[in-house]
C-alpha cells in the first residue's frame, strides 16, 4: 500500500532538500568554530601580554573577554572566508571530471608522503630552543610545497599514470558517472542479414555494441535455404554467408540469443518481444517490421533510411546555378563548388570560368573523401 499524496510530497521535498540542509549545517559550523577558535585565543592569548602591561590591568577578567569578543569577531570573519573557500571548493569537485579528481588525490597523497619522508631527517637535528618554533613552520611550508606540487604534476600526467596502472579505470569511471555512455546491444532481423550492408558498416566503425542474432531467425535463414524457390533459396544462401562471414570477423561481437516464445507465430513478433524484453534497439531494413516495432514503442534503425540520409542532394537531372571557379584535371572541363564545399566538375565548363550558369546533374560519386558531383551546363545541352 503506498503512501498517501501529502506524505509522499512531503518524503519527496525532505529528499530533495537534504543537500541543501546539510550544507547549511557545515556552513554554520565551520563558522561557528572559528568564533570559538577566535574568542579562546583571544581569552587565553592576555596571558601572552607583557608582566608590565598585566601589571597595570586592574580587572584582568574583564580584560580578557573584552580580547575575546574582539578576536572572536575576527575570526567570525575568517570563518566567513572560509565558508566561501569551502563552497568554491566543493564546487569545482563537482563539476572536475572524475579521472581528474582521482589522478589530483594521488598526487596530493604522493607529495604529502614525499614532505614527510625529506622533513623527517630535518626533524632529528639539534635545533636551539630558541629558534623550536622553525620545526612546524618547516612542516606547514614543506607540506603546502610538496602537495601542490604533486598535484599539478597530476594534472599533467596523472590520465596517463592511471591508464598505466589500470587501462580500463578510467573508462570505467566515466561510464560510472555517466559521462559516457556504454554501447547498446541490437537484436538483427533476417531481412538486414541477408541485405548484407551491414559488413560495411560494422567494417567502418559506424555501427557500435554487440549484434543479437535470435535463433529463431537463424532458423528462418535455413528454411529459405531449404526452400525449393530458387530466389528464396539463394536469398537464404546469401544470409547464411554474411552471418558465417561476420562471425569469422567478429566474433566477439555477434552473439547468438536462444530465447523463443512458442506462443507467438510470426518471426516478426518474435523479434518485437525480444527487442522489449532486452530493451536493445532493433535493426532492420523491412519498412512492415520498422512501423510494427515503432507502434510498439521499440527503438528501430533502419539501414534503409541511413542510406536515403546518405543519399546525395543532387540527382541526375536537377538543375542549379553555379560559379565556374577553376579548371579541371581533363580537357574542357571547369571546377564549382556548392556551399558545403561539395566539388562539382562541369563536362565543357572551362570557357565559364569567373562566371555564374545554370548546370545540370548528370552524375554524383561518394567516396571517402566526400561527394563528387558532375553536371553539365544547361546552355550546351541539347534541347
Amino acid at each position: 500500500m503506498g503512501l498517501p499524496a501529502p506524505r509522499l510530497a512531503r518524503s519527496r521535498a525532505a529528499t530533495e532538500f537534504a543537500p541543501l540542509r546539510f550544507a547549511t549545517m557545515l556552513d554554520a559550523l565551520i563558522i561557528l568554530l572559528f568564533l570559538i577558535t577566535g574568542a579562546v585565543t583571544g581569552f587565553l592569548g592576555v596571558d601572552l601580554l607583557p608582566e608590565r602591561a598585566l601589571q597595570q590591568v586592574t580587572d584582568l577578567e574583564g580584560l580578557r573577554f573584552v580580547v575575546a569578543g574582539f578576536t572572536a569577531l575576527f575570526g567570525g570573519l575568517f570563518g566567513l572566508l572560509a565558508q566561501a573557500a569551502v563552497r568554491r571548493l566543493q564546487l569545482q569537485a563537482r563539476q572536475m571530471p572524475t579521472d581528474q579528481l582521482i589522478s589530483r588525490a594521488v598526487g596530493l597523497i604522493l607529495g604529502l608522503v614525499i614532505a614527510n619522508l625529506i622533513l623527517t631527517p630535518i626533524f632529528l637535528l639539534p635545533i636551539p630552543t630558541e629558534f623550536v618554533f622553525l620545526k612546524p613552520l618547516a612542516a606547514v611550508i614543506g607540506s603546502i610545497a610538496f602537495g601542490m606540487s604533486g598535484i599539478t604534476l597530476a594534472d599533467t600526467h596523472g590520465r596517463t599514470l592511471i591508464r598505466l596502472v589500470n587501462p580500463g579505470s578510467v573508462e570505467s569511471a566515466l561510464l560510472a558517472e555517466g559521462t559516457l555512455k556504454p554501447a547498446i546491444s541490437k537484436v538483427i532481423d533476417t531481412s538486414c542479414i541477408i541485405d548484407g550492408r551491414i559488413e560495411a558498416l560494422i567494417e567502418t566503425g559506424f555501427l557500435e555494441g554487440r549484434l543479437i542474432v535470435p535463433q529463431f531467425v537463424l532458423q528462418e535463414l535455413q528454411q529459405l535455404a531449404d526452400a525449393s524457390n530458387d530466389q528464396k533459396r539463394s536469398r537464404g544462401r546469401r544470409g547464411l554467408d554474411v552471418l558465417n562471414r561476420l562471425r569469422e570477423t567478429y566474433a566477439p561481437r555477434i552473439s547468438i540469443n536462444s530465447a523463443d516464445y512458442d506462443d507467438i507465430g510470426t518471426v516478426d513478433a518474435k523479434l518485437v518481444r525480444l527487442a522489449q524484453d532486452l530493451q536493445a534497439p532493433l535493426l532492420t531494413v523491412d519498412y512492415n517490421l520498422n512501423r510494427v516495432a515503432s507502434i510498439q514503442e521499440v527503438t528501430v534503425l533502419n539501414i534503409n533510411d541511413l542510406a536515403k540520409t546518405l543519399r546525395p542532394t543532387y540527382l541526375p537531372g536537377d538543375r542549379f546555378d553555379l560559379r565556374i571557379l577553376k579548371e579541371g584535371k581533363e580537357a574542357a572541363q571547369g571546377v564549382g563548388y556548392l556551399e558545403d564545399g561539395t566539388m562539382v566538375v562541369v563536362e565543357e565548363g572551362r570557357p565559364f570560368i569567373g562566371s555564374e550558369i545554370a548546370v545540370m546533374v548528370t552524375g554524383a560519386l561518394q567516396t571517402s573523401a566526400g561527394r563528387l558531383i558532375f553536371a553539365k551546363p544547361v546552355s550546351l545541352m541539347p534541347a
